[in-house]
């Protein structure tokens, strides 16, 4: 978990994510990614050099019956007030509109409603748990499949519903997310999306692999090359 810390201190610093009075809401979707984040900026509460307010949120898809307690009970645990929003995006993205390729209406349909949550309760940040590969993944994606260099960013400010999105995990590589999650029995609860594992997403992981076989540091030099160029900015 130190090194989880010492990645969010030096994500802080680089890109300034968290200020004097924030009040964070973290997306919680019960996989890996999220359930280390909440518990990471929990403690990073300790050491942060600015005092913020944390809440965290869980989107239902209104699909399968899900059972999202185990993030409750954590939340309990940790003292952070937690909200669980019943939605049917899952039903609108597969049964209504059945799109082919869901994963960016899906996508784009949370972060609406998370950014809205965040202004109903007095959030002015949303922090969500994209780690490195994820940076790195859709640096490849916008490369081959748009043309153009893209990729997330630390930071965002949304014009429109005045909500800062941040991502505080941008240098967590997943290998170590995997492990910590694992030391520190984090529960995980399996997502209910009928495409989970079946994306360009993960052809992306295969591609990576295979790069880091021809060079073994590939993750870290495509990582440098995202940073010189200002994309995470």
């Amino acid at each position: 978990m130190k090194k989880v810390l010492g990645c969010i201190r030096r994500a802080d610093s680089d890109f300034n994510l968290i200020n004097e009075g924030d009040h964070v809401l973290v997306g919680v979707s019960g996989g890996k990614d999220s359930m280390l984040l909440l518990k990471a900026m929990r403690l990073y509460q300790y050491f942060s050099k600015n005092k913020f307010t944390l809440t965290a949120a869980t989107l239902s898809l209104g699909l399968t019956p899900t059972d999202y307690s185990p993030i409750k009970n954590l939340c309990d645990e940790m003292g952070i007030n937690y909200i669980l929003q019943e939605t049917q995006i899952g039903q609108i993205v597969f049964e209504e509109r059945k799109e082919k390729n869901p994963c960016a209406l899906c996508a784009n349909m949370r972060r609406g409603a998370l950014n809205s949550l965040a202004n109903e309760i007095g959030a002015n940040k949303v922090a969500l748990g994209h780690h490195r590969e994820d940076v790195i993944e859709t640096f490849l994606m916008s490369m081959l499949f748009e043309g153009r260099l893209h990729t997330f960013s630390s930071k965002t400010f949304l014009d429109r519903s005045g909500i800062t999105v941040i991502r505080p995990m941008v240098y967590v590589p997943e290998a170590h997310v995997i492990h910590v999650v694992k030391e520190q029995e984090l529960p995980i609860v399996k997502s209910p999306c009928p495409a989970n594992h079946l994306t360009t997403r993960e052809d992306m992981k295969e591609l990576l692999k295979h790069l880091c076989r021809i060079k073994p540091d590939a993750r870290e030099m495509l990582l440098n090359a995202i940073q010189r160029g200002g994309l995470m900015e």
